[in-house]
């Protein structure tokens, strides 16, 4: 058997990022998870690559 498990990927996630958020900010992120199916992670991405890409221009 491999050592290494699941799918080959082009972009490994191996940071890991701890942060705090408030109950309404929870709220938001709960909201936007169930209404379109994507990850939490894929959620936070999202909306920082908008800040990165509003700050470039």
């Amino acid at each position: 058997m491999s050592p290494r498990t699941g799918r080959p990927t082009d972009n490994p996630k191996k940071a890991r990022l701890e942060l705090r958020l408030s109950n309404d900010d929870i709220s938001k992120l709960e909201y936007c998870y169930q209404k379109t199916g994507l990850s939490k992670a894929e959620i936070l991405r999202k909306g920082l690559e908008l800040v990165y890409q509003s700050l470039k221009k």
